[in-house]
Parts: structure tokens; C-alpha cells; sequence
């Protein structure tokens, strides 16, 4: 309740359209078919506590968004800074003539890890909002992510996908870029 507001107030205040700068709204994730939305950070905590809410994907994929912090999230006030890590994938809010979605990730896989990389080689800064929230909804499986977990050739055409978007990355950033391809080499 209120996100819109707050972040259109979020971007005034930080002055987005003057800065490269990518809010992110942290994510969580309820197993249940049914809840009843929090109205407030504080509910969010509470319910977090009590285990209706769990970060997002936390127990699937962590690091796509352990990066945003969520230990200082819970007592933030004011918005903060982190720093790219290697498969990271917030939600986020830039401005529009920010760097486009890589059209070759459509389908399950890498497109907004490789669009966070984009932003985080422009020198955009993360910016986690202390008062914003999403939740993710359960549901069925996509069919995209069905043909990744059953077949080789999809995850072997997404790993030269990857692969072509490193090569691009150096081609566009230069030396800037290796931090990429030395963190993809060290998973």
C-alpha cells in the first residue's frame, strides 16, 4: 500500500532524473495462496518473524538478492548503497533512458542479472529503499523455467548467451568490465 507515492517521492528527493541511480524495492515471498498484505514495514516485520514472509527466493536462490541486504533493510531509515555481486537480480526502479533489458535473455534466465550488470558497469548506484516492499505471489511454474530444468541444449544456449554478453561487456567497458568475468569464472 502507498508504493507509487513513495516512490514518486523517492525520486524527487533523490533526484533521479539528475543521477544514475537504481532504487531498489526489496522483494519477499509468501507460500501461501491467501495473505492478508501488510500496510506498514513494521506488519512486513512482523509477519517476517513469524514466518508468513521470507525474503525472496532465499531458500532457491539467495543470491539473487541477498546483495540488497535485508539484515540492515529492517532498521534502515534512509535509503543506502550496495554494491553488484555476482548473480544479482533486484527489482528496480531507473529512470527510462537507462540501459534496455539484453533482448537475448527472454524466456527463463539471466535477463535482469545481466540488465543490474549493464546498470552496475554505467556506474549506476543501488539504492535500496528503506521503506519500500514487494511480495511475490506463489504459482505455477512458467514454461520457460520447465524447458531450463529439463533441458541440457536451453542451459547450454543461456551459457553462450552469457558468454557473448561478457565478450559485449568488454567490447563496450573495457577493463571496467573484468570484475564480470572474473566473477562468473569463480562460481
Amino acid at each position: 500500500y502507498g508504493l507509487y507515492d513513495y516512490l514518486r517521492n523517492s525520486i524527487q528527493q533523490l533526484e533521479l532524473p539528475k543521477r544514475k541511480a537504481a532504487l531498489i524495492v526489496p522483494a519477499f515471498e509468501t507460500l501461501h495462496y491467501r495473505l492478508t498484505f501488510p500496510k506498514s514495514k513494521a506488519e512486513l516485520l512482523s509477519m517476517l518473524d513469524m514466518g508468513s514472509l521470507y525474503t525472496f527466493r532465499y531458500h532457491v536462490w539467495p543470491k539473487g538478492h541477498a546483495p540488497t541486504d535485508y539484515a540492515k533493510w529492517r532498521t534502515a531509515t534512509v535509503p543506502y548503497r550496495v554494491a553488484w555481486q555476482p548473480d544479482f537480480e533486484p527489482y528496480v526502479v531507473v529512470r527510462r533512458d537507462c540501459p534496455k533489458y539484453d533482448q537475448r535473455f527472454v524466456g527463463f534466465g539471466w535477463n535482469k542479472v545481466s540488465h543490474i550488470m549493464e546498470l552496475d558497469a554505467q556506474e549506476y548506484e543501488l539504492l535500496v529503499l528503506p521503506n519500500a516492499f514487494m511480495i511475490h505471489m506463489p504459482h505455477a511454474p512458467s514454461f520457460d523455467i520447465s524447458k531450463f530444468r529439463l533441458s541440457a541444449g536451453y542451459r547450454g544456449c543461456l551459457q553462450t548467451l552469457r558468454e557473448e554478453f561478457h565478450q559485449d561487456l568488454s567490447r563496450r567497458y573495457g577493463a571496467a568490465a573484468l570484475k564480470y568475468l572474473t566473477a562468473e569464472r569463480s562460481l
